[in-house]
């Protein structure tokens, strides 16, 4: 609403980094004063809730250096320049899981953190995955686990804190949504 909109006057870059960029807007309010705004501008993701044929989502286990702890979440990754999201899906789930499928369905996309980020993350699914014939890897920063646990599985380390990220905690929602046809 146009009520609410605040004006950029001007920006100020103060760090360009190889996934994110953090700006500081000089804005000007609904009231007529001004403010500043942090934002961290992000290229935005993707994230894969792919079932076996058995019916076990895959997970991988991933350090995540800002929490300090190892955290179980849907297979993930940032878009790449000019890349579509669903390219960016295939290729997450080949390289964290080594599976890959020609099924992929949109999900929902949503912003993580739009207080101060612009990071917006498309979910996809697929029920038809098979296994690589050769292992692709993941990049050589990266260093993931994967895991084939059922629902029930998945929602105990969701009470234990072990998956404790709203992508992956949204794909356990749609899933028991999915099991009750609502």
């Amino acid at each position: 609403m146009k009520k609410f909109e605040e004006k950029t006057i001007s920006t100020e870059n103060i760090f360009q980094g190889r996934i994110i960029q953090l700006d500081v807007d000089t804005v000007s309010l609904p009231n007529g004063h001004t403010s500043k705004r942090e934002l961290v501008r992000h290229p935005g993701a993707v994230a894969v809730i792919a079932l076996t044929k058995e019916g076990k989502l895959l997970l991988v286990e991933q350090y995540r250096k800002p929490l300090e702890k190892s955290i179980v979440e849907i297979p993930a990754g940032k878009l790449e320049e000019g890349e579509k999201p669903e390219v960016t899906a295939r290729r997450e789930l080949e390289e964290e899981t080594g599976y890959t499928t020609d099924e992929l369905t949109w999900v929902n996309s949503f912003y993580t953190s739009p207080g101060f980020a612009d990071e917006l993350v498309h979910i996809y699914f697929t029920d038809n995955i098979r296994p690589l014939k050769e292992a692709i890897g993941t990049d050589e920063d990266e260093f993931v686990e994967l895991l084939e646990l059922t629902l029930e599985e998945t929602e105990q380390l969701e009470k234990e804190q072990r998956v404790h990220d709203v992508k992956t905690s949204y794909a356990l929602l749609f899933l028991k949504l999915k099991n009750k046809n609502i």
